[in-house]
């Protein structure tokens, strides 16, 4: 496990540590499963962990990490790869054993990794057993602990909906600073630039990009990460909440800090399949 630290000052009365994992892709699978799901299942396993059981691995060194050191272990996403019954429940198992909180990321939902376009209608087909596995809820969820308010949206479309922006409003009106935890990113000139010019990718891979900085998006990235009018009025009004402190995200892979808007940080932590995960100290 490599743990990168992070410092974000905003006046609690107490200090606070969180450990923040993302993007474990467990991929378990058993004989409920059909052969199609197990041959994903070993093209998965050898894309992410080769020969090797390092996503469980780094998966229980972070929960023991968590237990002993950390306040509550933060989690943005991406814990399972696909939906299988084993992977349902290793991912159970595993966090049963820490106190933790939680954004779900796109691959929570997915069937068959790129096997069609992942919608609300999409992600209706596996929502229920999925949430029935965790102990907070999947699309919007938010938990006071030491005078700060931790608040978890899923965005793992690339959206926002109207409700989200509802509950999200009544969160802010309760007066407590505040940590959005999301699984993508969302568009920063900064964030642009390192995903498309340094590390050349296909697209960004962030939420709200300004449709002219998609010109150069396959058609199908396009339709995937275009903002709706939703998702625009939503990121609208968190750039205007200064309750907001910092965002928590994963989706990209790597570490990366930037600010999104004012003195507010965006913190993307790298791949906890790759071992990453960040320590967060928050006084």
């Amino acid at each position: 496990m490599k743990i990168t630290r992070t410092r974000l000052d905003i006046g609690l009365p107490k200090p606070l540590s969180f450990l923040h994992s993302t993007d474990n892709h467990l991929t378990y699978v058993d004989d409920r499963d059909n052969d199609r799901k197990r041959d994903l299942a070993a093209k998965r396993h050898r894309a992410f962990e080769g020969d090797s059981n390092r996503c469980t691995v780094f998966l229980d060194e972070m929960i023991a990490y968590a237990k002993e050191h950390c306040d509550l272990f933060l989690h943005t996403g991406d814990l399972l790869d696909f939906v299988s019954y084993r992977n349902i429940e290793v991912g159970k198992e595993k966090l049963a054993q820490v106190d933790y909180f939680m954004a779900v990321g796109n691959h929570e939902f997915s069937l068959y990794v790129g096997e069609a376009f992942e919608d609300e209608a999409y992600k209706r087909q596996s929502y229920d057993r999925v949430q029935a596995a965790f102990k907070n809820d999947l699309t919007f969820a938010s938990r006071l602990i030491g005078g700060l308010n931790l608040v978890a949206i899923d965005n793992g479309y690339y959206l926002f909906s109207e409700e989200q922006l509802a509950l999200f409003k009544t969160e802010v009106a309760r007066g407590y600073p505040i940590i959005l935890m999301l699984h993508n990113p969302i568009y920063t000139p900064d964030l642009y630039q390192e995903m498309m010019v340094s590390r050349k990718k296909e697209c960004a891979y962030v939420c709200d990009c300004p449709p002219e900085l998609m010109s150069d998006y396959s058609e199908h990235r396009i339709k995937q990460q275009r903002a709706d009018e939703p998702t625009r009025e939503f990121v609208r009004y968190l750039k205007a909440q200064p309750l907001v402190k910092a965002l928590l995200t994963g989706h990209l892979h790597f570490n990366y800090e930037d600010v999104l808007f004012g003195s507010t940080p965006q913190i993307v932590t790298g791949a906890g399949y790759a071992g990453d995960a960040r320590l967060i100290d928050v006084v």
